[in-house]
């Protein structure tokens, strides 16, 4: 890659002592290496630059959405997953982010459709009972095939960079980064048939209400966006538009994983 010349930079919420002294050095090294730190708003950024872990990672991802700008992290949370240097490492990663010395990994994204509306989901979308405690019916048909009624707490629906996080604990598929791809996992299914399915790209999830007197909210990104009423309906697809991940030559899907789950 190209030396970059003007980044953005996102910060976790936690630990502001220990983030605000890193920040201090990644100004400080940008400013040796002749790099440009704006404003993330104001767009134009060769790399957006993360001090975090999952959870600002995930911001930074919907932040750069669709704007061709890679995301680059450091681990200062607590899982990290999508980061590729942790906090011991950040000077020797600054400088070679500054140099270009990265490489980017094309991460597939959801389109959510909610009648004429369309959201992005980098991680997951997520449909589950608006009263806590309370089993839901939802309906799903993949490719228009209707696939039942499933009684159930709830049902998401993954990226493959998505797939680690609350598709994993609810004992959802694991996707590699790159595949082209969604996962489906129905949370507390009464059924001991129900398994997860891997979906590929050109076949729409259709999932529906048909619980009697129980809406459901459906969340994007763990942001609550509507709730669905009885017959109410949403759709999943494989976006048209991917997120970019930047990481470190020599960081791979495998070496994250091994790394963050032993």
């Amino acid at each position: 890659m190209a030396p970059v010349r003007r980044i953005g930079v996102m910060e976790t919420y936690g630990r502001p002592d220990v983030v605000a002294a890193a920040r201090a050095r990644l100004e400080e090294a940008a400013a040796a290496a002749g790099v440009e730190v704006a404003p993330v708003e104001d767009g134009g950024l060769d790399l957006l630059l993360v001090l975090g872990g999952d959870g600002t990672m995930l911001r930074a991802l919907r932040a750069a959405f669709g704007t061709g700008t890679p995301v680059f992290g450091v681990n200062f949370g607590r899982v990290g997953f999508l980061t590729t240097a942790e906090e011991d490492e950040l000077d020797t990663a600054l400088e070679r982010a500054f140099a270009g010395d990265f490489r980017v990994v094309e991460l597939s994204t959801l389109t959510a459709r909610l009648d004429t509306e369309e959201r992005p989901a980098v991680n997951d979308v997520v449909v589950t009972s608006s009263r806590p405690g309370r089993m839901v019916d939802l309906g799903w048909e993949i490719g228009g095939e209707r696939l039942g009624d499933q009684p159930c707490d709830g049902m998401i629906c993954c990226t493959p960079s998505g797939s680690t996080a609350y598709n994993l604990s609810n004992g959802g598929p694991v996707m590699m980064w790159g595949l082209d791809a969604m996962a489906t996992t129905f949370v507390a299914p009464h059924s001991i048939r129900q398994r997860p399915l891997v979906v590929p790209r050109g076949l729409d999830l259709r999932i529906t209400n048909r619980s009697h007197d129980l809406p459901v909210t459906v969340l994007v990104d763990g942001t609550a966006v509507t709730e669905l009423e009885r017959d109410g309906e949403i759709s999943v697809a494989v976006g048209d538009t991917s997120s970019r991940l930047a990481v470190l030559p020599e960081v791979t899907f495998f070496s994250r994983y091994h790394q963050v789950f032993p």
